[in-house]
């Protein structure tokens, strides 16, 4: 068996292109960057997530066809007394989330997310989960 040698330029070359893997692998982003979008973390201001969510439930309620209670209430603004759980701060992006779900969300979602009994929530528009009592 016959051994294969390598020119310097081959080797060099190698080497080259090890360098650029090193160099990429050192740029990627650090635990920190990621998931962060550039955003400051900012409080998500109750009255404007709450109205934006109305409008939201309203035109999927329109969309979608839907007569509940929770469709009417959404079609006439958020009520005075919509609020975040005590304790419960979410920040402006888990709101962008949210809204974003439900405005994405078919319209057999949208009809279990404003049913008047039993009504869910996405799992994106939980901000923050009651802790399981043991």
């Amino acid at each position: 068996m016959r051994r294969r040698v390598r020119s310097p330029e081959a080797r060099r070359g190698s080497r080259a292109f090890a360098a650029l893997m090193l160099a990429l692998l050192c740029a990627a982003p650090t635990a920190g960057d990621i998931g962060g979008c550039g955003q400051e973390a900012v409080a998500l201001d109750e009255a404007k997530f709450f109205a934006q969510k109305a409008r939201i439930d309203c035109g999927r309620c329109q969309d979608c066809g839907l007569s509940t209670d929770t469709c009417v209430a959404a079609c006439e603004g958020p009520s005075p007394s919509a609020a975040f759980p005590e304790g419960c701060l979410p920040l402006v992006h888990d709101g962008e989330v949210c809204l974003r779900a439900l405005s994405d969300a078919s319209c057999e979602e949208a009809a279990r997310f404003v049913a008047d009994r039993g009504a869910t929530t996405p799992t994106e528009c939980n901000f923050c989960p009651e802790e399981e009592e043991r």
